[in-house]
Formats: structure tokens, C-alpha cells, sequence
């Protein structure tokens, strides 16, 4: 039968018209061949080939309607087996095609009797036990013999679909309309583990992802999740997905591109077609019939294929992007598809034998792969920035950069001229010339002891002690290998009064942390946490930021009030303030940039550049009188004009970018060299980013140059995103912690191999960059984590060292990562 096109997406290699509707039964394809009912009793075996002009091969044995159909997974010795009311048979393909060449009728093996109406099948890999799907229970049946090893029966409606643990023979997962799933012990019969009610539609689809050790189950209301399956049987979420919002946003996309009408390329308006014109998900609109299969090329490893009513859709699950959308297009005969069973060709293309909805017809579909990959390639390039960006500086400072400018500095008076005389211009001059007046002494004790020499003084090699302290300190360097965060074995109070700690910061040599409070005070701890904190007042609202300074001479402070001060370790009353006169709206996040040339803040809707000069000296006699000084070089605006809720830029190098997240949720990219905007995120998360933090590294630890390109970005319900700057791409996302209500921060490990986030079931999660599973979730804490710090200069577990703040309570945790919490006095 010749080839039919659709639009060089899908080439139709034959179809077929049965007797009756079969989108509501399971069909069967692999590799190499695919099953189709004939005639309701019998099965016909059609040969995956191209311009196969061999007639199929038909099955007779079944006295009842055939209902169920699966193939095993074995290439070499295709194993197909079939299910009716009245019979379970396997049957051995290559020796059916050779009884019927020696003239006899091919036959199967019996190996299930009267199990009833089952809906769904499974084999084993080894093809040696099949699953049963019949009402309620799971029966396990012998596929050499007729026996019955065992039935599983725990759901409380009928099961939809069971499929065996690809990497483990002895566990199963079963899914049920009661909405949960349930994974089995094969030789014992007992439940290892059961999931609470996900939705209040029914599972109908489950798969696994062997490269990735997950398995993917999807329900009738187009929502799909993702769990791990370790080794002690324990799933957790890795990420829940909404496929007609993914449509949503993928139509969203196309169309900022160009729009639909003024494409004129036959390839590119199919797959926009199909996503304007999108109609929902086979898990929504025909909920019996959707299959999930993992991706077939082994590179795709998230990659997910999802059949729908309308067309096929390719998803990330790393990302949570749908990456591209295949119509049911063009002259195929089939419109509208029931069903879809969807398999890996030994040319390693997709085969998919498709189900009408409503009529008798069903065809074999093969996904042109080398046009799926263009597809792809230009959708990426669609999306991505027009020049590559880097947070390394890859040209000199421009004339007319913002960068190079400099706060000028005051020159002496000149002397007065024109006939004053020098005696009379300085007879009114103070009798003191100093800013400082020594006291007289007038108050103080008289001296009762006379002075004594030391005669008993050993000499200490001080200067060979600092100068081997001072080499040990420059020369330690952070372990790049050291292993996540797990176990707290420090509390530590921070305040007796009932206050939220909503921001936390490591010195650059991990000596000193800073902590800002809602009270409005300050709070300098050393990194041993022995002690009394120095404690900071200047604000009359609650902290929102703290930052230090490169040279770790400085931090600052931001407030609700709105204000900002700089403080030095030193002194207790700050060294510069900015008073609310400057800013229209409230500061929502400020920091040293540039290496500590410049102030970067963000007010409203605007971005801020301040050149500043510190003058920590005070004149006694006018104390009131600030001495640092402080001026506006520059102000950008985001470019919708809606207001920034979190900025970031790296202060440990000269890097010209600075990220800004808008309430619009929106990433725009400022190039400060130029002074401009260079590009934007759209639509980064569902809901407005409320934190940035991007991979900074360490002084004491150096890594590639590629990672410093990353960055993160949180949103309330929309998990944590991982992004290349490179690209302006999301490359991977984090789902696991809860993120609903409260702004949890997120921090990258002075190695980048993990990143830790607060989150709202009073824990931290540890996240390693390469997966989206979360590797320990650090409990102990009593209420919400809100911020995380990494130690950037020591990993090792040490009781001397920080990890671990929460809320009032400091805990200290191995690979010193530092959290705070909410207090529950306000929530």
C-alpha cells in the first residue's frame, strides 16, 4: 500500500477497516509488528515494513470478543498475548508464521480461563508472567503454562492498567478509577506502597521511564504526574503537569514567532495549526484509551510522547515544556484518534497504530524523525536570543557605559583673594582645630599602682603564627566532590520575641553571618555561632534584604520603610543611609555590584545604579552630619513598566548582567555595559517570579565557565526553574518541595552540583543540578523555611560551623547550609 503523507510528519503505512469501533480495546504494536481484532474473535498480524506485500497473519482460538492485546519485549522472539471473556492465550509469532508455511493453522497457548472482561494486559520483560486487568483486581498468570500465581486485589473501582517495574520483575503498579495507584509485590502478593487520591478523575494511563528509574501515570482530566521508584519503595513527586495549560503556553509561544495567517512553509503551519486549533487531550476528552510511552531515541531520556484526540505532543519532563505538537492533518484516514499505542521501529523511528473515535478504521503512523528533528531545532532557535549572553564579559567597557563612570571627588578650597587680610581672616577660627576634643581627665580615678616592668615575658612568634593561619586560609580550597547536606546537630536561639528572620547571608570567607529580621534589626553572628550577635538598629520596618560586600568590610540592609543602610562590622550606627526621600515605592532587593563599585537596587518599577564613597569617620561635634556620600548613575526601567519583585547580579567578578523578575512574569536580561535591555523571558512561571539566584561560585572553589550561566527562579506553585543564560531556556525544573503561600529562596552550592530551597512543610530540600529529584530533605525545623545559605568556604561537618537557621532557632547541618524559618506567631 503506498505511503501517505501528512504534511512530512506522519507517513501512513496502511490502514485498516474492522467490523466495529475498537477505540475503546487495547491494541498491540512493537518493533516489528502490530495486532489489530479482526472480525471480534480473531487477530491479524500485520509486519512493520515498508511496502510490505506479505498478506498478514491471522489468529483463530478466541470464542469470545478479543479485548486486551499486548506484545512482549523481547525483538527477537516477538511474544504477543491476547485476551477474551473465555480465554488468555501467548502466542510465539515466528512459530505461527512457521505453522502456517508448513500448511497447518497457528496456534497459541491457553494460559487463563474465564478471568472475565479484561481490559488491559502486561508481560513481564522476560515474558514470563502476564497481568490480567479484569474489574477491580490484577490477576498474575503463568505465560508458560496455565496457572494462576497470584491475584491482587485492593482498589476499591476496576483497574485501568498494570505494567511490570522495566528494571525490577518483582514489582508491579497498578492504577484504578478509585483514583490511586498501588505498587505490588509480585511473590508475595503484598502492596509495598499506596498513593492518596491524585485527582478526581480516574488514572487510565501509566508508563516507565527506565533511563531515569520514574514511571508516569495520567488521568482523565489531561493532568499528568511523575514519581521516582527507589529502592525502598518510597515514591516521590518529581513534577504534576497540566497538558491544556502546556498547550496553552505552547500556542502562546508560536504565536509570538509570527502569526498563524503570514506563514507560508507547509511544515511550520502544521505544527502551528495543530496548536492554535488544538482541541484537549485524549486524557480528557476520550478517557479509556490514552497511552504514555517513554520517547524512543535513548538521548531523549525525559521525553515523553502523548497521544491526543487531535495529534501526538512531544514533552519534556525535565523542563515541563511541550516541546512540539503533531496534527492529525492533511490526507490521513483517520481525523479524530481514540487511541493510541506508540512503539520504537527498528530504524529507530516512532510507530503509532492509531484508533478512529468514532468510526471502524485504524492505521499505522510513523513519525518522520529526521523532520521531528528539525522541528525542534527550529523551534529552539525560534526561542532563543538573538546574540549568546554570558555572565563573562567577552568585550572591554564601552565609552559611553554606565560602568565607567565615577563619583566625583571634592578638591581643596581654594584661598580667598582680593585684598582680605590673613590676620583678620583668621582670628575667628575655634580654639580647638581638631574634629576630636581628648578629655581633660577631670572625671577619671586617680592612678594608685606606679608603673611596674614585665620581667617575665615569653617571646611568641606571632608573625610566623598569622603569616602560616593567613596561607592555610588562602589555600584551602572548597572539595568539589564533597557530599549533599543530611543531618542537623545544632540549634541555636536567635530572639526571645516572637519575629521572622526573611533574610540570611554568609561573609564571603565564611566567617560571619548576617541575618535580617522583622523587628527591623540586624543581627551579626560569628560562623561558630559562640556568643552574643552584634545587633543593628536603624530601620523602623522589617528587613527584607541583606548583603554583603566583596571586600567583606561592608553589608547592607534593606527595608520596608522604605530605607537602606550600610553598615560596617565595627560600629553600630550605619556609615551610609538612603531615607525613603529617594525612592517612590518600597525597596524590593538591593546589593554591592561590580565588585563592590556600585549599589544595585530595585524600586518600583525601576532599576537603580548608585556610585557611593563610605566615610566611617564621625566629627563629635556635628555627629548628625553623614560623611559618605552617595549618587544616582544610572535608571532603567523593565519594559512592560510593571514592577521588578527581585533582581540578581554577580558581585564576586566583573560581569556586565543583571537580571531583573517582574510581577508581569517576565526575566528581562540588562545589559549594564550598553545600558540597555538585551532580552526577556516570557511567561518564565505561571505566576510572578518573587526570587532569583545565580550561580556565583566561591573564592574557594573554581568551576567551569559554562555554569556560571545558570541561574534559578521561584514562583509560588510553580516550583523552581533552572535556566542557561546561553540560551534564555529552562533546562531543568524542581517540583518536590511545597511552595504555595510563603516566598522560599533558593541557593546554589559554592561547587554548583546542588541547590537548596526553603519550603513550606518545615524543611529544606537539597536538589542535585542533574535531576529533578530532591537527594535529602532537611527536617527539624518548626516552621516554614523561607531562606538557605551555603558556607562558601568550609563543607566539611564541623560543630563550629553554621548550617541551619530556623525561624528563632538556629540548627547546624553537615555541608554547612544555612536556612531560616517563619515563626508560627505569624502565620
Amino acid at each position: 500500500m503506498a505511503d501517505v503523507t501528512s504534511e512530512q510528519y506522519f507517513i501512513e503505512r496502511f490502514s485498516v477497516t474492522c467490523s466495529k469501533p475498537v477505540s475503546h480495546l487495547q491494541l498491540a504494536c512493537c518493533p516489528s509488528h502490530c495486532a489489530i481484532p479482526w472480525k471480534d474473535k480473531n487477530i491479524r498480524i500485520y509486519e512493520n515494513k515498508i511496502n510490505n506485500l506479505e498478506p498478514p497473519l491471522e489468529l483463530t482460538g478466541h470464542h469470545g470478543d478479543v479485548s486486551a492485546m499486548v506484545f512482549g519485549t523481547e525483538r527477537d522472539q516477538p511474544i504477543l498475548c491476547s485476551a477474551s471473556e473465555d480465554y488468555v492465550i501467548v502466542w510465539d509469532i515466528n512459530r505461527c508464521y512457521r505453522q502456517i508455511k508448513e500448511g497447518g493453522i497457528a496456534s497459541g497457548r491457553v494460559v487463563g480461563t474465564l478471568l472475565g472482561r479484561v481490559v488491559y494486559l502486561s508481560l513481564c520483560p522476560m515474558s514470563a508472567k502476564v497481568a490480567a486487568c479484569s474489574g477491580s483486581r490484577v490477576v498474575l498468570l503463568n505465560a508458560e503454562r496455565e496457572e494462576v500465581l497470584g491475584v491482587l486485589k485492593a482498589h476499591l473501582g476496576p483497574v485501568t492498567a498494570s505494567e511490570f517495574c522495566p528494571w525490577d520483575v518483582n514489582l508491579l503498579i497498578s492504577i484504578s478509577e478509585d483514583r490511586t495507584f498501588k505498587i505490588w509485590d509480585v511473590k508475595k502478593g503484598g502492596i509495598l506502597f499506596e498513593s492518596a487520591v491524585l485527582s478526581a478523575y480516574p488514572l487510565l494511563s501509566l508508563s516507565f521511564m527506565k533511563q531515569n528509574g520514574q514511571f508516569i501515570t495520567g488521568s482523565g482530566d489531561g493532568q499528568l504526574w511523575c514519581y521516582t521508584l527507589p529502592v525502598d519503595h518510597k515514591c516521590r513527586l518529581v513534577t504534576k503537569l497540566d497538558l491544556s495549560k502546556l498547550e496553552q503556553k505552547h500556542e502562546r509561544n508560536l504565536r509570538m514567532i509570527s502569526p498563524p495567517q503570514s506563514r507560508t512553509d507547509g511544515t511550520a503551519r502544521c505544527d502551528e495549526r495543530g496548536a492554535v486549533e488544538t482541541a484537549k487531550p485524549v486524557l480528557r476528552i476520550w478517557p479509556q484509551t490514552p497511552k504514555i510511552n517513554h520517547a524512543s531515541l535513548q538521548q531523549r531520556g525525559s521525553y515523553v510522547w502523548i497521544g491526543s484526540s487531535d495529534g501526538l505532543c512531544l514533552l519534556d519532563l525535565d523542563t515541563s515544556e511541550l516541546l512540539s505538537f503533531l496534527p492529525l492533518k492533511g490526507d490521513l484516514s483517520i481525523s479524530i484518534a481514540g487511541s493510541w499505542v506508540i512503539s520504537e521501529g527498528l530504524d529507530g523511528s516512532m510507530r503509532c497504530l492509531v484508533s478512529s473515535l468514532f468510526e471502524t478504521s485504524v492505521v499505522l503512523l510513523v513519525v518522520n524523525g529526521v523532520r521531528l528533528d528539525e522541528l525542534c531545532l527550529r523551534m529552539a532557535k525560534s526561542f532563543s536570543v538573538e546574540e549568546q549572553l554570558s555572565v563573562m564579559p567577552s568585550s572591554p567597557l564601552m565609552t559611553t557605559s554606565p560602568l565607567k563612570a565615577e563619583l566625583a571627588k571634592k578638591g581643596p578650597k581654594p584661598q580667598r583673594k582680593g585684598g582680605v587680610n590673613y590676620q583678620t581672616s583668621v582670628k575667628d577660627q575655634a580654639l580647638v582645630f581638631h574634629t576630636q576634643v581628648k578629655s581633660s581627665g577631670y572625671n577619671t580615678a586617680p592612678h594608685r599602682t606606679m608603673f611596674r616592668p614585665k620581667t617575665n615575658i615569653k617571646k611568641k612568634s606571632s608573625s610566623i603564627t598569622k603569616t602560616s593561619t593567613t596561607m592555610n586560609d588562602l589555600l584551602s580550597e572548597y572539595p568539589s566532590h564533597s557530599e549533599a547536606p543530611s543531618v542537623s546537630f545544632a540549634h541555636l536561639m536567635v530572639s526571645t520575641s516572637p519575629t521572622t528572620m526573611n533574610a540570611l547571608q554568609y561573609s564571603g570567607d565564611g566567617k560571619q553571618i548576617v541575618c535580617g529580621l522583622g523587628d527591623g534589626s540586624v543581627l551579626l553572628y560569628n560562623s561558630s555561632l559562640t556568643g552574643n550577635p552584634d545587633v543593628y538598629t536603624g530601620h523602623s520596618k522589617a528587613v527584607n534584604t541583606v548583603c554583603w560586600s566583596h571586600s567583606k568590610r561592608w553589608f547592607l540592609s534593606t527595608s520596608e520603610d522604605p530605607t537602606l543602610c550600610i553598615w560596617t562590622t565595627s560600629a553600630s550606627e550605619p556609615v551610609l543611609t538612603m531615607r525613603e526621600d529617594q525612592f517612590a515605592k518600597p525597596i524590593r532587593s538591593a546589593q554591592f555590584y561590580y565588585l563592590d563599585k556600585f549599589l544595585l537596587l530595585a524600586s518600583g518599577s525601576n532599576l537603580m545604579l548608585y556610585l557611593y564613597h563610605l566615610d566611617n569617620t564621625k566629627d563629635d561635634i556635628k555627629r548628625y552630619k553623614q560623611r559618605s556620600k552617595f549618587k544616582l548613575t544610572g535608571k532603567f526601567s523593565m519594559k512592560s513598566g510593571t514592577d521588578i519583585t527581585s533582581i540578581s547580579a554577580v558581585n564576586d567578578f566583573y560581569s556586565y548582567i543583571v537580571l531583573a523578575a517582574g510581577a508581569d512574569r517576565t526575566i528581562q536580561v540588562f545589559d549594564m555595559n550598553r545600558g540597555s535591555l538585551v532580552t526577556q523571558i516570557p511567561d518564565a512561571h505561571c505566576r510572578a517570579v518573587h526570587h532569583l539566584a545565580q550561580n556565583q561560585g566561591s573564592s574557594f572553589c573554581t568551576q567551569a565557565v559554562q555554569a556560571y550561566n545558570l541561574f534559578l527562579s521561584s514562583a509560588l506553585t510553580d516550583g523552581l526553574k533552572l535556566w542557561d543564560l546561553r540560551t534564555a531556556r529552562c533546562v531543568r525544573r524542581y517540583e518536590s518541595h511545597v511552595n504555595r503561600c510563603l516566598h522560599c529562596t533558593a541557593a546554589f552550592s559554592p561547587c554548583g552540583r546542588f541547590i537548596a530551597t526553603g519550603s513550606e512543610d518545615h524543611s529544606a530540600y537539597i536538589y542535585d543540578t542533574r535531576s529533578s529529584i530532591f537527594l535529602h530533605k532537611l527536617q527539624r525545623h518548626s516552621e516554614t523555611v523561607l531562606n538557605v545559605a551555603f558556607n562558601p568556604a568550609k563543607p566539611e561537618p564541623s560543630a563550629s560551623e553554621p548550617c541551619t537557621k530556623s525561624g528563632y532557632e538556629t540548627c547546624v547541618r553537615k555541608e554547612h547550609i544555612l536556612n531560616s524559618d517563619l515563626l508560627s506567631s505569624c502565620l
